[in-house]
């Protein structure tokens, strides 16, 4: 900022005798004829001036944080950790050649490079399992686990002696409190996707808990739908509790069509761009998500999304900045 045109400018700020610069050297008795000392002054008002200018700038971008799908972590465990038998060679209705692929949007597993959680959110993982194959049965304690469906079908069965099946559009949630076993499968001849999050609870040791929404996408078409709310949130009238202050909304949007949401000042959102793509406007500006793409969204903030040419497939994750 100090080259130039602006050198000349900053220089003409400190000589102004009604300039604050001038006053401040005249009343603490500094030479501002000195070359010298203009030189110092020039650049730390510059640098003032900069920082001034950008500071807005600053929280603006940080409004929003793009977190492209390429710096995800993706996992392709054997199949043998989950009971399941060989990968085919040539598996009929197979997309990729391992049982499971799973992005991780935080540590989770074998991976410990990336980020912990953001909020309450612990674990968000991207999950698209191939026919016949599955989570065998495994243990979890002291978190709110919800599961999206995006494609497919998701079969769970627990020691609580729950056992459904539930398709796209569709939430199974388990409260895991003091502790439960469970498994989940795609018993049918089509790949499954879903998106399971993993939220910390307000208190632990709570009783095990299971609950099932069948979805319809229907309902999600050209807007925000709300389908999971907080238990101590009495307003809101959700499919889907959970024993955290968590809003949780899907939409699935045509070509173009924008959708909004206010977060406030003491609310933070995570948002994944599932399918197609979208323009997140606010605060922050601008930023286009593709799929599998995800951002943080820093309140106070009011986003607009809009739908790319081909529509979008959108989730957003609305909490409290901390515990």
């Amino acid at each position: 900022c100090c080259g130039g045109s602006s050198s000349s400018y900053c220089y003409m700020l400190i000589n102004n005798t009604s300039s604050p610069w001038y006053l401040f050297f005249v009343s603490t008795e500094v030479v501002v004829q000195s070359m010298f000392y203009v030189q110092i002054l020039t650049v730390l008002h510059c640098l003032f001036v900069a920082i001034l200018v950008n500071s807005q700038t600053c929280e603006n971008a940080m409004a929003l944080k793009k977190i492209p799908h390429n710096s995800l972590y993706v996992s392709e465990p054997s199949p043998f950790m989950f009971g399941n038998d060989d990968n085919p060679k040539n598996g009929a209705n197979w997309t990729c050649t391992n049982w499971l692929r799973s992005r991780f949007h935080f540590n989770f597993a074998e991976h410990h490079g990336g980020r912990n959680m953001f909020g309450v959110l612990r674990v968000l993982n991207d999950d698209l399992v191939q026919p016949e194959r599955g989570f065998g049965t495994h243990p979890h304690r002291n978190m709110e686990i919800v599961t999206y469906i995006v494609d497919g079908n998701l079969t769970h069965q627990d020691s609580m002696g729950s056992k459904e099946t539930l398709g796209a559009g569709g939430i199974q949630y388990m409260s895991a409190g003091r502790g439960v076993r469970h498994s989940e499968f795609n018993e049918n001849k089509e790949p499954l996707r879903f998106i399971q999050m993993w939220f910390l609870p307000r208190h632990q040791e709570l009783m095990p808990v299971y609950g099932g929404y069948a979805g319809d996408l229907n309902s999600e078409n050209n807007k925000l739908f709300h389908l999971v709310s907080d238990y101590d949130d009495n307003e809101s009238k959700t499919p889907v509790k959970i024993h955290q202050d968590v809003n949780l909304y899907a939409g699935k949007l045509a070509a173009d069509i924008t959708v909004g949401h206010e977060i406030s000042e003491k609310r933070i959102a995570y948002l994944v761009c599932i399918e197609g793509s979208i323009t997140v406007s606010g605060a922050h500006g601008s930023e286009t998500l593709v799929q599998y793409d995800a951002a943080d969204v820093i309140g106070p903030n009011n986003i607009g999304i809009t739908a790319g040419s081909s529509g979008a497939h959108v989730l957003l994750i609305v909490m409290a900045k901390a515990l």
